[in-house]
């Protein structure tokens, strides 16, 4: 009886090794004959594997296994510096930062490919272990996971190793949100030309950083306007003029009794149009902690408060034009570009508005309700009255 004759394989090759396992072999899309990553224990085991990989290759889903070999610390490396020119300045830093000291050290010789989840997952541990913040753990994954996406897209792995990864949960932190006497009450008790910096975070709602930056050519007192197009931030330690965070310039409406004030104080100002309104007393711009120590906190003090930082000042601002004037507007003078950054970090509910909402519900149940009290305090544009000066 004549042998059955066996079927030649149409893709790649199998061949037995001395130690009894099959290897297989395939020619990618270039042609050239890669092994498997392992072996198999049966020749079938070996023929559903390159099967597979015959898939992956016509779909376009194979990826060259020389590419996933790059290590984290190349990788990352070319990510950042591919991006560095779309960061910030402090961003760029950071990130540098968090590379060299929580990535690398950890991952930076592993494989790209190499990678798992369980990986992550691990490292994640081992910073908690190490008594790192919440925060920190965070960023450095944020980083992790943004260098591993962009192996993805350029093809390098198949699929991210951040995923389904649990982090640190971020204490929860409420800003100190003060009414507009107490705000005031510090403008009044910090020294000049410094009451005039802490009116402008208070009725203007500025980051201290754009405040930092302000200029002389930024303020028209005639149109009561303030262009706010700069920042000034610390980066290891050196002050760098940037864009705001948003990356967009703004200009806002001010008080008109503020806008006096600046004037009279640019009157005073030497320089030209370029010249910083804020400075230490060497000329040189402010330094945010040398700044909070010689001149807000004693304001504070002197004021009557407590645990106010320069950050509440706007998150204050941020709740009182939101109160009365909508999210939208106080997502403008804040900067964001997306108002739910205003209601998850800075508006908050005003003490007694809950109540008031009570005792006006009783009027809607009993179907005589004020139309124009309902929405009074919301109709009307932002026109520069959230930064006046409350009176004490």
């Amino acid at each position: 009886m004549a042998r059955k004759r066996k079927s030649r394989r149409s893709f790649g090759r199998v061949r037995k090794l001395p130690s009894g396992r099959f290897q297989a072999r395939y020619p990618g899309p270039d042609g050239v004959l890669r092994p498997a990553d392992r072996t198999f224990a049966t020749s079938t085991d070996a023929d559903m594997w390159l099967a597979k990989k015959r898939v992956e290759i016509e779909e376009g889903r194979w990826i060259d296994p020389a590419e996933g070999a790059a290590t984290v610390r190349d990788w990352s490396a070319r990510w950042l510096a591919a991006v560095t020119p779309q960061l910030k300045h402090k961003t760029q830093a950071s990130y540098r930062s968090l590379i060299e000291s929580r990535i690398n050290p950890a991952l930076g010789d592993r494989e790209l490919s190499s990678l798992r989840p369980i990986t992550v997952a691990e490292w994640v541990g081992d910073m908690k272990s190490a008594g790192l913040s919440a925060s920190r753990i965070r960023q450095a994954y944020r980083v992790l996971s943004q260098v591993m996406a962009s192996a993805v897209d350029n093809d390098l792995i198949a699929q991210t190793p951040c995923r389904g990864v649990r982090l640190p949960r971020m204490p929860q932190t409420e800003p100190h949100i003060l009414t507009q006497v107490e705000a005031s009450r510090i403008v009044r008790s910090a020294s000049a030309p410094h009451d005039l910096l802490i009116a402008l975070l208070a009725f203007a709602g500025l980051r201290v950083g754009e405040a930092f930056a302000l200029r002389r050519m930024d303020v028209d007192v005639p149109g009561c306007l303030l262009v706010v197009d700069e920042n000034l931030a610390e980066a290891n330690g050196a002050l760098v003029f940037d864009t705001p965070k948003s990356h967009q310039k703004r200009v806002l409406t001010l008080a008109p009794s503020l806008v006096k004030r600046l004037g009279a104080y640019l009157d005073t100002l030497p320089g030209g149009d370029d010249a910083l309104l804020f400075t230490n007393s060497f000329g040189r711009p402010l330094r945010y902690n040398q700044w909070r120590k010689a001149h807000f906190d004693p304001a504070v003090a002197a004021a009557g408060l407590s645990d106010v930082t320069p950050h509440d000042l706007r998150a204050s601002h941020g709740t009182w034009v939101a109160d009365r004037y909508g999210v939208m507007t106080a997502a403008h003078r804040l900067g964001h570009s997306n108002a739910s950054v205003t209601t998850r970090h800075y508006a908050r509910p005003v003490a007694g508005r809950d109540a008031e909402v009570a005792a006006a519900s009783d009027a809607w149940l009993k179907g005589h309700a004020d139309a124009d009290g309902a929405r009074r305090g919301h109709d009307n544009d932002d026109d520069g009255s959230a930064g006046v000066l409350a009176p004490a």
